[in-house]
Order: structure tokens, then sequence, then C-alpha cells
């Protein structure tokens, strides 16, 4: 078995992604809570339609929906996607990790990057990233993956931190209640159903490039469209940043309108450079 490993090394963002998106979505038209049904073909036109009966009518589309919704056939699409595509959604793999974070007053485990434990049984595995090493907030966040997150979406958000604490308590004995917490459901939650992409034994090689390739005026991004960087946070805007590139380049030929869009690009770089902010990164 031969494992690719992805260049450059993992990164915390101690803020959040929030600074990023609000850099990215400045001066930008967006709509929140519109939960779209199905997508439109017609006319060298894209409607996307919305539950609410809304509907918006574009020259092209870029789909970055997590692969999860893809695969659930949640959004329909008329016409059907090619043969191809769907093949593509449907071999590639989801995975799912989630997260249980534990806030406490004080500090009772090693300055450590990660606390882990080996066992019998899948379910008593796991690790706890350290928060406060990164941030300096005393935060414990337990990973949990594979089918030990499916079964852990099954207990309420109480029986899942007992659950962990119980197993924090067998590496450290004094570990005290937490007085915060949060829990994640990614499988289950209807607007992500899995946490990532991931490749799947016997499956073809050429999945992602035919995932991420255009159909029509659809472009389509995301962590899943990534080849080189699946599955990762910079991977999934790096797609994002080829499909627009690709989307521009498309509709500027189709349009005749390449100077007006070359323009647009250039002001658009400039605007962003304005609105760069300073990201707090750590290595751990």
């Amino acid at each position: 078995i031969r494992e690719h490993v992805l260049t450059g090394g993992h990164g915390l963002m101690v803020n959040g992604y929030d600074p990023v998106i609000k850099a990215l979505s400045r001066d930008l038209d967006v709509h929140l809570n519109h939960r779209v049904t199905k997508i439109i073909q017609r006319y060298n036109k894209v409607i996307v339609c919305v539950e609410d009966g809304t509907s918006f009518v574009a020259d092209a589309a870029i789909i970055t929906v997590p692969l999860g919704v893809l695969k659930a056939n949640i959004i329909k699409f008329e016409p059907e996607l090619p043969d191809w595509k769907l093949s593509a959604i449907s071999d590639l793999g989801v995975g799912l990790e989630n997260k249980i974070a534990l806030r406490f007053n004080t500090i009772f485990w090693p300055n450590v990057e990660v606390l882990g434990r080996v066992a019998q049984t899948s379910n008593a595995c796991g690790y706890f990233l350290n928060l406060h090493k990164a941030t300096g907030h005393p935060v414990l966040v337990c990973m949990v993956a594979g089918r030990f997150a499916y079964e852990m979406e099954k207990l309420s958000d109480e029986e899942s931190v007992n659950f962990v604490m119980s197993q924090l308590r067998r590496m450290l004995p004094g570990a005290t209640e937490p007085v915060q917490y949060l829990v994640s459901r990614w499988g289950t939650d209807p607007n992500s159903l899995g946490s990532y992409s991931c490749d799947l034994v016997g499956k073809p090689a050429d999945l992602y490039e035919r995932f991420c390739a255009r159909v029509g005026n659809l472009f389509f991004a995301g962590e899943a469209a990534c080849i080189d960087h699946s599955g990762s946070v910079h991977g999934a805007y790096s797609s994002g940043i080829d499909a627009a590139e690709d989307c521009r380049r498309r509709l500027s030929t189709q349009l005749g309108i390449s100077d007006l869009f070359q323009v647009g690009k250039i002001v658009m770089r400039e605007e962003m450079t304005e609105v760069m902010v300073p990201l707090q990164i750590s290595r751990l």
C-alpha cells in the first residue's frame, strides 16, 4: 500500500476562518439560508432553484456543495448529469471525522500537541488535540473518526461528552469536568453528509479529474475537486480559484468580452490585495 502524503505542514487557524470569510466576501452579494433544490441548464443559462421558490439565473454556475450532498442526490440536475460525472460522484468515498471540543477551567494535561491512547477496540482509541498549546485557551478537542464517528452521532451531546471524558480519565485520572462543550455531527448534517472526500480501494485513478471537470456551463469546486490536496482546506480554496478562472476564461470567449473580463480580473486582484488580513496560524 502506498500512501500519498500531502505537501506542506498542518496549521491551525487561531482565530478560526472568520477573518478569511469576511475578507473574501467583501462587496459580494451573499445569500445565506438558501437551500438549493434544483439546477437547470437551459438556453446557455443556468437557473438555480431554491427551496422557498426563489430562482437565480446566470450565465454559469460554480458548484461547491460537499461531496456527500451530491452523492445523496439532494440537488436535482436538469438535464441529469452525464454518466461519467455521476460515476465519479458515486465512486469517490466520503470520510467522517467528528470533533468534541471540551473547555475546562484549569489545565490538567501536559504541554504536548496531542494526547492519544491505543486500545484493543476502535471505540476506545482516539486522540485529543491540545488547543491550549496553540491558542492559550484551556480546550481539548477529541477527534473521532471512522465507524466510531458514525456511532457517536447516535448519542446525545451529553452522552458523547461523558464517553470521551471516561477515555480521557483513563489517561489522566485527575481530569476535571468541562465547563463548556461542542459536538459536531458532520455525517447527519444535511448540509454536509460527511467530512471530506477520500479514495476507495479498487476505484479508477481519474475520479478526481472527472469530478472537477465542467459540464457545459456548470463548474465544480471544493476539496473533492482538488487532485493534489483533496480533503484539505487549501485544496478546497485552490480548486475554487481554478474553477473561477476556468469559468471566467470560457465566458469571456463565449460572450466576446475578454477585455472587460481581464480588466475586472485585475481590479479584483487589486481589491483583494487591499483587503488582505493578517492570519494567526499556529503550527503547534
